[in-house]
Parts: C-alpha cells; sequence; structure tokens
C-alpha cells in the first residue's frame, strides 16, 4: 500500500484537479483517492487478496504514431525508432537520435546520427541547432528521409525539428509549433525549449 501511495504522489498533481476520485486498478481493487494539505490520501474500499497484483494500471501501450512534417522529414518515439517494419514502410534511410542513453537499434540497415540532449528546461537547445540541420538538410538534399526521435518525441526531437522549420522556412514560432503539433498532437516541448525557441525566432529573423 504504501509504494502504491508513493507512485501516485508522484504523478503531477496539476493533472489531478479533482478533489475526489475513485480509480479501479487492473486487479479489480477499488481506491479513493482524496487531496488533504496537499498529500494525496488513498483509501482502499475492497481488500486486495493475497497473490494479486497490486500496482498501479501503467500505459504500456507503445507509441509508434510517426508524426509526417515532410515527405522526408519524420518525428517520433524510440518505440517507433526501433520497429523496423514502420522504418520499411515510412522509407527511413537516416535517423537523428537525440535521446539520451537509448542505443541505435538497427546500425546495418539504417544511417545514425547521435547527439545525446536532456530534456531539462536549462538544457541550451538551441547549442545542438546547427549540428542537427545540417544532418538533416544533408538528408534532404540526398532526396532520402530522416526521422527525428528522442525518448518519448514529445519534447527534445520536437523542439529541434520546430527550430527546424524555424530556421529552413522562415516559419515564426507559433506556425513552426503548430505544423509540428498537427502532423504529432502528443508533442510538448518542457518549458525551457519553448522558451528559447520564442526567443529564436526573434534573432532568426
Amino acid at each position: 500500500m504504501h509504494s502504491l501511495t508513493q507512485e501516485i504522489k508522484s504523478f503531477s498533481r496539476t493533472n489531478l484537479k479533482k478533489q475526489c476520485t475513485r480509480v479501479t486498478t487492473l486487479s479489480g481493487r477499488r481506491l479513493i483517492e482524496t487531496w488533504r494539505d496537499a498529500q494525496m490520501q488513498v483509501v482502499e474500499v475492497a481488500d486486495c487478496k493475497e497473490g494479486d497484483a497490486c500496482g498501479y494500471v501503467q500505459d504500456l501501450n507503445l507509441d509508434l504514431q510517426i508524426g509526417v512534417i515532410k515527405p522526408w522529414l519524420l518525428l517520433g518515439s524510440q518505440d517507433a525508432a526501433h520497429d523496423l517494419e514502420i522504418m520499411k514502410k515510412y522509407k527511413v534511410t537516416h535517423v537523428l537520435n537525440v535521446a539520451y542513453g537509448v542505443e541505435n537499434a538497427f546500425p546495418n540497415d539504417l544511417t545514425y546520427k547521435t547527439i545525446p540532449i536532456l530534456d531539462l528546461p536549462e538544457t541550451d537547445i538551441t547549442s545542438y541547432f546547427p549540428q542537427c540541420f545540417e544532418f538533416i538538410e544533408q538528408i534532404k538534399l540526398k532526396g532520402e528521409v530522416v526521422l527525428v526521435h528522442c525518448n518519448a518525441g514529445v519534447s527534445r526531437a520536437a523542439a529541434i525539428i520546430i527550430g527546424f522549420l524555424m530556421y529552413s522556412e522562415g516559419l515564426n514560432f507559433a506556425t513552426a509549433f503548430s505544423v509540428v503539433k498537427n502532423a504529432r498532437p502528443a508533442i510538448c516541448p518542457n518549458p525551457g525549449f519553448m522558451e528559447q525557441l520564442q526567443k529564436y525566432c526573434q534573432f532568426s529573423h
């Protein structure tokens, strides 16, 4: 019970707006979560039988959605990057891996460039733009296809592609963001990256 409470506490509080939430886990446990004094109180309605799986339900579905920014420029998660069938389906020839600690799955089949970037608001994402953009432009000139991915495909890789559109097509931040968001709705660069991209816009025109 203690570990369950800790796990629930670790979820973002801003996402839990209700004061009282009923939760039924996969094993059929019924819990009631209530906020008191900024602490999550968990009351179990039905006892958990011994031997039941008593963990919180986690989303273990793979994220295989590919955001097609251009026919030759794709955005995705490491799940997609580690699925060779998807790579073949989208005719990917090159992969720009900007995750930290994620290995390249198919070095014999695809050409990789790995630039480990930490997904932290204080990371200077724009300092990585020149080498990322050069790699992407080379692939475009060759008429080949590049997938840009990080871990979840929502913050680092998205920020790189938004920056690339601003740089290569002269788009403002709002337009570049909406292009990428439409292609892959899950994107959500961290607040530091968002701020840097907006400033980058001012300096790139």
